[in-house]
């Protein structure tokens, strides 16, 4: 990128409108009360996407058991768990994905959460449960799938009446899968912070867990992509290969032991897993961006000084998002929101979000800046960029659309979601068929059941949603949407607090 002096003056004009568009509002104003309400439904959509028995302070009661036998096929328990999406498959990596979200959400802002915390607790472990039986029911095995997805996408029908394959899918020693591997591990030891004074055997266990899964990802590499193929390509594809998952687990397991063991693992392989690549978005796939991050805490926080170089990384990222940094390279809608690409946005956002908070949290905390070249910028400066995010998610954008199910006074009604699309199981007891549901996907009316708190896809780069149920880019949620904007909506509900540890 050019240095600040050599951009010319029709770039500074432009680069000054873009800062005036980030720090502005479109007239509605959100408080804590606001975020508060956000969390809430944030945290109540994870309900709304539950597999298996469903327990009987279920609050999204439109939903029913579903998935009882999952796992059946080979003699094994792989009921409970989440749909990832608006579909019926359980697919282990955004799974494990949404779960270390989860976790480090509670991990860094849990205070914030007040009584909301109890109900985020129990969205990571409904998941945690699920990851620990598929990690512990054979040796040398990781149940890493239920559900064949080209089988599922030829239906359209609610989880409850479940007729298309549920086939089981897993990797092992001679089929490895060392990133859907590695980012199980990393849920289980974030989640064993969670429940370190909540519930300490769980906590032991979830973390006596992850060193397994752990050490059975690095010892026998691979990818999942490679052992799986078309079950998992092109939806979840492990485009960015293991070493991110290896290093993020790695990561995860300092956070979680304090073991040296892992400081020098991280020292070791870092350079090869990820550790000196700049990279610019954070995602199911992609961890580079996330471990910078998590591991820059120990050098603000701690003075780990073999760390230093994860907090030069990660303020070359946040320099990337900054409008006046020299090494600016992000783009914004019109309306302010970051734009990745045009197919499921709003997942870049929310994780974007959420780094933006956990960052300026960590910064602080140490009295530190971001440094971009010549020009620093304060916590308060991703602060500010964070809250533009979130607050164009609940509504302060150019449509004036929530694009939270279920908040505000106008939100999206068309969304693609097989169970929220359908009469509920409570209303239409009789089993709907697997071809007969696509009249309720190609129906021009609202969804009957509520799928309070989903966050969409989102809107294009010039800021326009068409809410239409077969717009599945802008239409369908996902958990991996939710789980970061957990924990940054859960910062503004809320004055910042120190880390739970």
């Amino acid at each position: 990128m050019t240095s600040l002096a050599r951009i010319s003056p029709v770039q500074l004009i432009s680069i000054s409108i873009l800062v005036v568009v980030l720090f502005s509002c479109h007239c509605r104003a959100l408080d804590s009360n606001n975020y508060a309400e956000a969390l809430e439904k944030s945290i109540m959509f994870f309900e709304g996407q539950r597999s298996g028995k469903l327990p009987p302070n279920q609050r999204v009661t439109w939903r029913g058991d579903s998935g009882l036998k999952d796992g059946s096929t080979e003699n094994v328990d792989l009921s409970g768990g989440y749909y990832d999406a608006g579909d019926n498959v359980k697919f282990g990596l955004p799974l494990a994905f949404t779960t270390t979200m989860l976790a480090w959400s509670v991990v860094e802002f849990g205070r914030n959460m007040k009584h909301q915390a109890a109900h985020a607790r129990d969205a990571i472990r409904w998941s945690t449960d699920y990851l620990l039986k598929a990690a512990t029911a054979k040796p040398d095995t990781l149940y890493v799938q239920v559900g064949d997805p080209n089988a599922d996408h030829e239906c359209w029908q609610r989880p409850e009446d479940l007729d298309s394959s549920r086939n089981v899918y897993k990797v092992s020693t001679k089929n490895p899968g060392s990133d859907i591997a590695g980012e199980t591990a990393a849920a289980l030891a974030a989640a064993s912070v969670v429940f370190k004074r909540s519930d300490r055997p769980y906590s032991t266990k979830l973390l006596q867990t992850a060193i397994k899964v752990f050490d059975f990802a690095d010892q026998h590499r691979g990818s999942y992509s490679d052992s799986l193929s078309s079950v998992v390509c092109p939806f979840y594809c492990s485009y960015s290969g293991y070493n991110d998952e290896l290093l993020w687990a790695a990561a995860w397991l300092y956070r979680a032991t304090k073991d040296d063991k892992y400081l020098n693992y991280i020292k070791t392989n870092g350079h090869t897993d990820g550790g000196d690549d700049d990279d610019f978005s954070f995602s199911w796939d992609d961890k580079r961006v996330g471990t910078k991050v998590l591991l820059s805490k120990f050098y603000l926080q701690k003075k780990v000084q073999d760390l230093q170089s994860y907090k030069n990384h990660a303020d070359n990222y946040f320099c990337s998002l900054l409008p006046g940094s020299p090494t600016f390279s992000t783009k914004y809608t019109p309306g302010g929101l970051l734009f990745k690409q045009g197919e499921c946005n709003m997942q870049y956002v929310t994780s974007t979000a959420f780094l933006l908070v956990t960052y300026a949290k960590y910064l602080q905390s140490s009295g530190e800046s971001v440094s971009c070249g010549s020009k620093g910028f304060a916590a308060k400066d991703l602060i500010a960029l964070a809250k533009k995010q979130v607050d164009y998610i609940l509504g302060d954008n150019p449509s004036k659309m929530s694009y939270m199910v279920g908040f505000g006074e106008k939100y999206p009604q068309k969304v693609h979601h097989r169970g929220s699309s359908i009469p509920s199981i409570r209303q239409q007891p009789s089993q709907i068929a697997c071809k007969d549901g696509f009249q309720h996907l190609n129906s021009g009316s609202p969804n009957p059941n509520i799928l309070v708190g989903a966050i969409m896809g989102g809107p294009d780069q010039g800021d326009s949603f068409n809410d239409d149920r077969n717009n599945h880019e802008q239409s369908e949620p996902a958990t991996y949407f939710n789980a970061p904007f957990v924990g940054a909506v859960a910062y503004f509900a809320g004055s910042p607090p120190t880390s739970t540890s």
